[in-house]
């Protein structure tokens, strides 16, 4: 009995030696010396039915694959071989299945989900075809494939292919059509510089930043004047944090008494990740106590500062965007923390700061701009310009944190624009991309 186990351990290596070395035909007779010992092995069967289809047997491959899938229901790799297959037998309802629960296992198999947006095309439905061809070309090109034909395997190439092509016009007819009613409603001359911004977007035509130092991560929004800080006179409503500030400094003091009210500002990182976010110390902290996050509204936390929650109800130029904005928190940096360069990602958007606790050695950098926050006395810049801040002191910083919309952007640009990134979010997801 041990005999015969170790034997077929044996065969095994062999055969995972020769396939590896791209040797298959010499693997072929050990995979088989496994198969007569334990006819259901997974892998086993799963290398036959990829050679069957390298033979163009996709009929005998399923048979193999299907049997592979029985044994190791759970293995995401022959859940794709076996919903390729179904495919190239144009069994299309059991590709979508197998290539599906493939996905569910991976989500980032972007083969998969190229083959998977090829079923569906190929089902008739164009419209949930085209976020999966989108994600898998995303998917892929994340992890360096996709981008020329030299890191494109061959056999792919066509489909790639095929897929930008279909992203490409797909995308362009959907998001058009979101603006679309805003052109009906305000006119073209009115959606010029939103009309232009999605020609940037998609690549149709170049940003042509005015200032080099602007690089937005995500959506540029042209023919703005470009500036790290803005002119107080921009921000009339600035009146209204100013005159609260105090008010609104004694409730966050409040809360900062608080255990646990505190929560990451940047989410849970691993330690190694969050190196790329902070530094100046062994243990940098860079904490907030959020009203708004991603569009979310934390009610608890306005009903706990009342003072606060007034007076940002009150703003008029709040960037509210479903899902996506506005962030609006006390954003609280311990001592020795520095938050390290980086940029945002739309110029729609300034952050406004209000500042409430600033021991000396704080200061914000914009575009390699520094400037010293003063308590109490709001100001707003661009994120897209490179920027960092630092707290060099021996106590805590505190500001409050909110994102408003750009004031040279007219009110019906602003609402096309929010009509844009909520469709461009609601796309992704389906894309299974994070949102921006």
């Amino acid at each position: 009995m041990n005999a015969n186990i170790d034997t077929t351990a044996a065969a095994l290596e062999r055969a995972r030696q020769l396939a590896a070395a791209g040797r298959g035909e010499d693997a072929l007779p050990e995979y088989n010396r496994v198969l007569a010992a334990q006819p259901e092995h997974a892998e086993a069967l799963a290398f036959l039915g990829a050679r069957e289809m390298v033979l163009g047997r996709p009929q005998t491959a399923i048979g193999f694959l299907e049997r592979a899938a029985r044994s190791e229901p759970a293995q995401a790799q022959i859940q794709l071989s076996l919903g390729s297959a179904y495919l190239a037998a144009r069994r299309l309802d059991d590709a979508r299945t197998a290539l599906a629960r493939c996905l569910e296992l991976a989500p980032s198999a972007y083969v998969a989900r190229l083959q998977y947006a090829i079923a569906l095309e190929q089902s008739g439905d164009a419209q949930a075809a085209l976020p999966n061809f989108f994600g898998a070309i995303v998917k892929a090109q994340q992890q360096g494939r996709w981008l020329s034909d030299a890191s494109t395997a061959p056999m792919l190439q066509a489909q790639v292919k095929h897929a930008m092509r279909v992203v490409f016009d797909g995308r362009k007819r959907l998001f058009e059509a979101l603006l679309a009613p805003h052109v009906q409603r305000h006119g073209e001359a009115a959606m010029a510089r939103v009309a232009k911004s999605l020609k940037i977007y998609l690549g149709e035509i170049p940003p042509n930043y005015p200032d080099p130092r602007q690089i937005p991560k995500f959506l540029y929004f042209p023919d703005l004047p470009a500036a790290t800080y803005f002119d107080r006179a921009l921000f009339p409503w600035y009146e209204i944090l100013e005159s609260q500030w105090t008010a609104i400094r004694d409730e966050m003091n409040a809360v900062m008494r608080e255990p646990d009210a505190l929560a990451p500002f940047l989410g849970e990182h691993p330690p190694e990740a969050m190196k790329t976010y902070l530094g100046g110390i062994e243990n940098p902290v860079w904490d907030a106590y959020f009203f708004y996050r991603h569009g979310e509204r934390f009610d608890a936390h306005h009903q706990r500062c009342p003072r606060t929650s007034a007076a940002l109800e009150s703003l008029p130029t709040l960037v509210r965007i479903r899902e996506h904005a506005p962030e609006v928190c006390y954003s609280v940096l311990t001592p020795g923390t520095h938050i390290l360069k980086h940029r945002g990602v739309t110029n729609t958007r300034l952050v406004t700061h209000l500042p409430l606790v600033i021991p000396d050695n704080c200061a914000i950098s914009v575009g390699g701009e520094e400037k010293v926050w003063r308590e109490g006395e709001a100001f707003s810049f661009d994120d897209t310009y490179e920027h960092e801040a630092w707290n060099r002191s021996q106590r805590t910083r505190v500001v409050m944190l909110m994102d408003v919309w750009n004031p040279y952007m007219t009110p019906v640009e602003c609402e096309a624009v929010t009509g844009l990134i909520e469709g461009i979010g609601d796309f992704n997801e389906l894309a299974s991309i994070d949102r921006n």
